[in-house]
């Protein structure tokens, strides 16, 4: 069953799809400033190759087993960005609920509107319209690192969840599984965080395609030649090696993810673990592949 989401308080309709708008007033656990910054990264990083989406399934979906979504699936994507990692589900699922709060959700309106099993939904994640064990699968990626109160947001996604169904997250790590030179780096890495989201937009965006050129590029590249060249160990070892095979835009678009928001929270894995238990999930999986740390657990 297609879960109620009630009345919006706004309607808007894009060429492609219905934008259902609910307000955000009643939700203390959100900011703002963060929310309207992710707005305009994903206006501008929206289009993605098939290959680029592909590959969302080595990296984010390697603990998505057959049995925990199929074509009968009800699923729902909290913080969706443009909508590229709905994207991977859609012909996978009977019906996906795509939820932001940021004007991303017209993006990912533009993007997917015209698959008559997507709802787009611009709501809060403490404002969330449906009733409680709405969803067989819900996920959240990337995002609930940036809101203030990172496990109370987790418990309001899996509320919506059905009890035996599934949600999966990825948040950010505390570099637990990684050596003190790499922890020094992302010290410094952190302070100019700081300093570079407090920027006008317009400049912002350029350090950050900069930053892009200059740094993320350049170890991405060395990482992906000493793989190469028969050093798969050590290419591991480099810095961002994560974007090693990805595309340039990629990682112009993380660079502005990373240095880009004011607000960040990075947990351990063992920490990771906790917060989904704590708010009722259970056979937990965290995956031991990058990017750390996503994981998936049944409620």
């Amino acid at each position: 069953m297609i879960p109620d989401i009630g009345i919006p308080n706004t309607i808007k309709k894009n060429r492609n799809a219905t934008i259902n708008i609910y307000s955000s007033l009643n939700d203390d656990n959100i900011d703002q400033d963060v929310v309207d910054g992710f707005g305009e990264e994903w206006t501008k990083f929206h289009a993605f190759s098939e290959n680029e989406l592909i590959d969302l399934e080595n990296h984010y979906f390697d603990i998505i087993k057959n049995n925990m979504i199929d074509e009968h699936s009800v699923i729902a994507d909290f913080g969706c960005g443009t909508g590229r990692f709905s994207k991977y589900f859609q012909s996978k699922v009977k019906h996906i609920d795509l939820v932001d709060p940021s004007d991303a959700i017209y993006v990912a309106a533009n993007f997917l509107g015209e698959r008559p099993n997507c709802r787009f939904i611009k709501s809060s994640i403490g404002a969330l319209p449906m009733p409680d064990n709405s969803y067989d699968f819900a996920m959240s990626i990337g995002v609930l690192h940036h809101i203030p109160d990172t496990k109370s947001a987790l418990k309001s996604c899996v509320d919506k969840v059905k009890k035996g169904g599934f949600f999966y997250v990825y948040l950010y790590y505390n570099l637990d599984n990684k050596g003190p030179i790499f922890k020094l780096i992302f010290k410094v890495v952190n302070r100019l965080r700081l300093i570079i989201s407090t920027l006008p937009s317009f400049l912002k965006k350029l350090i950050c395609d900069l930053l892009a050129i200059t740094v993320y590029w350049p170890l991405a590249k060395f990482s992906n030649i000493l793989s190469k060249i028969g050093f798969p160990n050590i290419a591991k070892r480099i810095p961002l090696s994560f974007y090693s095979n990805k595309s340039f835009k990629i990682m112009r678009n993380d660079a502005l993810d990373r240095f880009g928001t004011q607000l960040e929270q990075r947990f351990t894995k063992e920490e990771v673990f906790h917060l989904m238990e704590d708010v009722g999930l259970k056979n937990i999986v965290i995956s031991d592949q990058t990017p750390f740390w996503h994981a998936i657990g049944q409620k």
